[in-house]
């Protein structure tokens, strides 16, 4: 296959593999990915799975038509990639090997040899020249093991990502992309989301136009749509909103509830429900729905005063990928001393930024009526926001949303009859309640300022503490004037018109220009309130709290220079132009502080 004019493919695909890492199911099979490079210089790129020796060295001999590999590059060393370097060398004895320090390490512990007389070391920032072909190596550590690293060559904008980007499944086989790669990263690579944003930072200053993983296809086109998937999964984000059930039953009185709690929780709105029997699931895919859903419930029976085993192994899961960012929902049953709701929060005390359900079910052997109605409570608890989102079922007139109102951060958008726009802001002030005024002061630069100037109409959404960076990301960082901030979502609208988010809010007012204050460099909207629509009981984001929680600390160790104080840029220089405009966030010289 080719990739492009000087890069070809020379994989193969596993259709004789059942468990890949003797745990996950793969009815489709696996794809080993190897590339070679054409240039002045041949380089070959990884290797293959054991089992596939031959035919992945005819795939070599057929591609090089004669000529002989220089390089043998060498970004992973899991056997399914590097199980050949040995068989690559007797069959190429001249060719050098090119990888990471710690690489040549566990070759040895592999082979027998560390190939010291064929070793090329390369770290962060080194170069290989192939001839037009330039390649720059990234380390990329524990993603997801100590050496790997990647490569991007320049001339045709090909990034070489090992392990990521990758999917369970052959090439061969026409599947669906996300929900393979979902599975593949969240059971293999989710335990290092932090590292994965490293090295999703570090990508963003190339200019990616192709994407070779050594699992998976090719990605050559949409690449936005899977670098912001990888960036949801390993900042632990919700990639989508619903309710999981996952549940436990040995004599089917728990699994009874479950089932009544599913169809509450659909009609009162919930967006998708999805139910996970553990003892009869396969795991994977129950793990990664519940990183994949924002809300979840687990359900089980008390066993010899712990907890189903299945349900042990399930939780087992998730808190080893650092499961976080969600709200949780107890059912326990037990005939005479109940103990999993207890033993289940124990479980997941040391998991970040959950936020447990006030309503807990607690069934006694079977459903009576005292647990029926806990049922109830914890469905109309668990879709308060997604009732209050509809208009058939949302009180529009919920003044309790103006007590969110206090030194926090917002987002206020409006729509210039075009396109839906988004503004943090942080000055919205009550300042009457008979009539209720709320003001709201933004800056003169801003677009949304010359918008609401225009239409008189505009809606605050009430940021919470559980928001990440990327909301302020996109709607801080960037003018709507020029960036559609809503492209590829279904917003959610209030009587006006506009939108409001449809989460990472606990309420949002829609307000009505009465009055305009000119302040110079500011304005201050002096607003009526059409609809009041409280969403969550979740706290409000203050500002303070989004500086020591939210905003990423800037690495400046080491480094000389100035960093961006709304951001955490960082220029290294001596001197900051006067003219300077930070690259990420757009904000001037002025916003910069000097490194000390």
């Amino acid at each position: 296959m080719k990739i492009t004019e000087d890069i070809k493919y020379i994989g193969v695909n596993d259709h004789k593999i059942d468990l890949f890492e003797g745990q996950y199911v793969v009815p489709n099979g696996m794809a080993y990915n190897s590339y070679m490079i054409m240039d002045e210089k041949v380089a070959v790129v990884d290797t293959v799975d054991a089992r596939f020796t031959h035919e992945w060295l005819d795939n070599i001999q057929h591609t090089l038509e004669g000529r002989t590999p220089d390089y043998l590059i060498i970004h992973h060393m899991e056997p399914d990639h590097s199980a050949n370097i040995h068989n690559f060398i007797k069959a190429y004895p001249d060719a050098k090997i090119v990888s990471s320090s710690k690489a040549f390490v566990m070759m040895k512990n592999f082979f027998g040899t560390d190939f010291a007389d064929k070793q090329v070391v390369v770290g962060e920032g080194d170069t290989l020249c192939l001839g037009a072909h330039t390649l720059t190596f990234v380390t990329a550590p524990m993603v997801h093991w100590p050496e790997v690293i990647v490569s991007y060559d320049s001339k045709d904008k090909v990034l070489f990502s090992a392990d990521g980007f990758g999917k369970f499944g052959a090439l061969d086989v026409e599947e669906e992309w996300a929900c393979e790669a979902r599975r593949y990263y969240i059971g293999i690579v989710g335990k290092y989301g932090m590292q994965v944003q490293a090295l999703l930072k570090k990508a963003s200053g190339l200019d990616i136009e192709i994407i070779c993983p050594l699992h998976g296809p090719v990605l050559t086109e949409n690449l936005g749509y899977y670098i912001n998937l990888y960036d949801i999964w390993s900042s632990y984000e919700a990639e989508s909103e619903g309710i999981v059930i996952a549940y436990t039953s040995v004599y089917g009185n728990t699994k009874k509830a479950v089932m009544q709690l599913a169809d509450k929780l659909k009609a009162k709105g919930c967006p998708k429900v999805v139910v996970n029997d553990l003892a009869r699931c396969d795991m994977a895919e129950a793990v990664e729905d519940a990183f994949r859903y924002n809300k979840i419930v687990l359900a089980t029976t008390t066993y010899n005063a712990d907890i189903f085993p299945f349900m042990r192994e399930f939780i087992n899961h998730l808190t080893e990928r650092n499961f976080q960012n969600k709200t949780v929902g107890i059912i326990e049953n037990g005939s005479w001393a109940p103990l999993a709701g207890k033993v289940m929060k124990s479980m997941l005390e040391n998991s970040k930024n959950l936020t447990f359900a006030e309503n807990t079910v607690k069934i006694m052997s079977a459903l009576n009526e005292e647990s029926s109605n806990q049922l109830e409570a914890l469905a109309e608890e668990l879709c308060r926001d997604y009732l209050a989102q509809q208009d058939s079922t949302a009180n529009k007139n919920d003044l309790t949303a103006l007590f969110n109102i206090g030194y926090g951060l917002y987002v206020v958008t409006s729509n210039d009859g075009k396109k839906d726009n988004g503004l943090i802001v942080n000055t919205v002030t009550q300042v009457t309640n008979t009539p209720n005024r709320i003001a709201v002061t933004i800056n003169k630069e801003n677009y949304s300022h010359h918008v609401i100037k225009q239409t008189g109409i505009m809606n605050i959404n009430c940021l919470t503490v559980d928001a990440p960076f990327s909301v302020f990301e996109k709607f801080g960082f960037k003018s709507g004037r020029n960036t559609d901030k809503f492209e590829g979502c279904e917003p959610l609208r209030s009587d006006n018109g506009l939108v409001f988010l449809p989460k990472y809010i606990n309420s949002f007012m829609s307000l009505k220009v009465e009055n305009y204050v000119d302040l110079d460099t500011h304005g201050m909207f002096i607003c009526s309130v059409t609809e009041a629509r409280v969403i969550s009981n979740i706290e409000t984001m203050t500002y303070s709290y989004y500086y020591s929680d939210v905003k990423p600390k800037p690495d400046t160790e080491g480094k000389k220079g100035y960093v961006c104080k709304v951001c955490g840029y960082v220029y290294e220089g001596d001197e900051l132009p006067e003219d300077y405009i930070c690259p990420l966030c757009k904000h001037g010289a002025v916003d910069f502080e000097e490194i000390k």
